[in-house]
C-alpha cells in the first residue's frame, strides 16, 4: 500500500524522523515538528493539505483543489477542537511543556515598556534562569520576576532551562526589596520544572534562599500578581508565585512535584506518569475548584504557541485586571489578604 509523499511526511515529523520532504516540503517540515503526539490526527489532516497545495503548485491551471483544501481545514479544526475539549491531565502537562510555547522573555518583551533588567545577587552571581528588573506596564510603574527556560540549544543552556539558583532566588529577594521601598506592584511570570537541585546549589543554600523568597514574596506591601504560564514546579515556583492573586494559563500545571517524580516514589516506575499526573490534580481546572489558584486565562484552541500574541495580550489584561482590584488596598491590607489567601488553600485541602 503506497501513502501520499505529504500524508508519509506528515507521519515521519511526528517522531522527528524528517528533516525535510524536498524543497516543497520543508516549511512543512518545520511547523509539522511542533505537533504533540496526541495531536496526529490534526498532523495528518494537515498533510493532506500541503500536499494538495504542493500540487496546485506544480500545475495551478489543471488541478482545482480550494474546495478540498477548504474542507480540510474545516476538518482539521474540529479535530483540533474535538481533541483539546477532552485533555487528560498528562495530555495538558505536554501541552505546557511544548517547546514553541511563549516564555517569560516573550511576555516581558510583549506586556513590559522601558523594560530594565537587574542582574546579580550581591553575593555571589548573576542567575539567567530568573529574568528580573522594573519597567512600565500600561502606564503603570511595576517590578517583574521571570523564570525563562529558553527556546533553543544556546538559550536553554544559558537559562538553565528555568531552573533557578539560590543566587537567583536572592536577586528576586531583591527586586522585591526595590518594589516595597519604592511602592512597585509585582507581576510574576512562573515557568519552571523546579529549583535545580545540583549540588552546588545546595552547597549555597537552595532551601534557605527559597525560603527567603517565599517569605519575602508573602511579606510584600505593594499588589502582587502572579501567572503561571508553563510549568510550576514546587518550591521552585512557589518561592516567585507567593502573591496576592495567583493565575493560571488555561493549560499549564502547578504541582509540588512532576508527575514522573511523583510516580518514581509512588511506584518506583517513572512510567506512571500519567497516572500520577491525574492523582496530583495538577491542571488549573483542578486547582481553580480547590482554590489554590484565583483565575485562569483562556487559550485558543491547540494552545498558547498556537497563537502567542494573542495569549500574552489576554494575560496582560487579566493582570491588569487584578492590579486594579488591588490598587485601593493598604500595605497591612495586602499582607494580611495573602495570608488569608496561603492559609485557606490548606484548610481546603484538609
Amino acid at each position: 500500500m503506497t501513502m501520499p509523499v505529504g500524508h508519509l511526511c506528515c507521519r515521519l515529523l511526528i517522531f522527528g524522523s524528517v528533516k525535510s520532504c524536498g524543497s516543497d516540503m520543508f516549511q512543512v517540515s518545520e511547523y509539522m515538528h511542533s505537533y504533540l503526539e496526541f495531536e496526529k490526527p490534526v498532523a495528518d489532516i494537515e498533510g493532506k493539505i500541503q500536499e494538495l497545495r504542493a500540487l496546485a503548485a506544480e500545475d495551478g491551471e489543471a488541478v482545482h483543489v480550494e474546495g478540498e483544501i477548504d474542507r480540510l481545514k474545516t476538518k482539521s479544526a474540529q479535530t483540533l477542537k474535538d481533541i483539546y475539549a477532552k485533555l487528560t491531565p498528562w495530555q495538558k502537562t505536554l501541552v505546557a511543556r511544548h517547546p514553541d510555547r511563549p516564555h517569560a522573555i516573550e511576555y516581558i518583551t510583549g506586556l513590559i515598556e522601558d523594560f530594565t533588567p537587574l542582574a546579580g545577587d550581591r553575593n555571589f552571581a548573576e542567575d539567567h534562569a530568573l529574568v528580573a528588573g522594573i519597567g512600565r506596564f500600561r502606564g503603570q510603574s511595576v517590578a517583574v520576576l521571570g523564570q525563562e527556560k529558553g527556546h533553543d540549544t544556546e538559550t536553554r543552556l544559558k537559562h538553565n532551562f528555568g531552573m533557578v539558583r539560590p543566587e537567583g532566588y536572592r536577586k528576586a529577594v531583591r527586586v522585591m526589596e526595590m518594589a516595597e521601598r519604592f511602592g512597585l506592584p509585582l507581576i510574576s511570570f512562573v515557568d519552571t520544572s523546579g529549583a535545580y537541585p545540583g549540588r552546588g546549589a545546595e552547597e549555597r543554600g537552595q532551601s534557605e534562599a527559597i525560603a527567603r523568597s517565599t517569605d519575602a514574596g508573602l511579606g510584600l506591601g505593594t499588589p502582587s500578581v502572579a501567572v503561571v504560564i508553563g510549568e510550576g514546579g514546587s518550591g521552585g515556583a512557589i518561592a516567585v508565585a507567593t502573591a496576592n492573586k495567583v493565575l493560571m494559563m488555561e493549560h499549564a500545571i502547578y504541582s509540588v512535584i512532576s508527575p514522573e517524580g511523583a510516580a518514581s516514589i509512588l511506584w518506583r516506575d517513572s512510567a506512571k506518569a500519567q497516572d500520577a499526573a491525574t492523582a496530583l490534580k495538577i491542571t488549573a481546572q483542578d486547582l481553580k475548584q480547590l482554590g489554590v489558584i484565583d483565575s485562569i486565562v483562556d487559550e485558543p484552541v491547540g494552545g498558547a504557541h498556537r497563537a502567542r500574541e494573542i495569549v500574552i495580550d489576554t494575560a496582560g489584561s487579566a493582570i491588569e485586571e487584578e492590579l486594579k482590584q488591588l490598587a485601593g488596598l493598604s500595605a497591612d491590607q495586602l499582607r494580611k489578604q495573602r495570608r488569608e489567601k496561603f492559609i485557606a488553600i490548606g484548610r481546603t485541602l484538609s
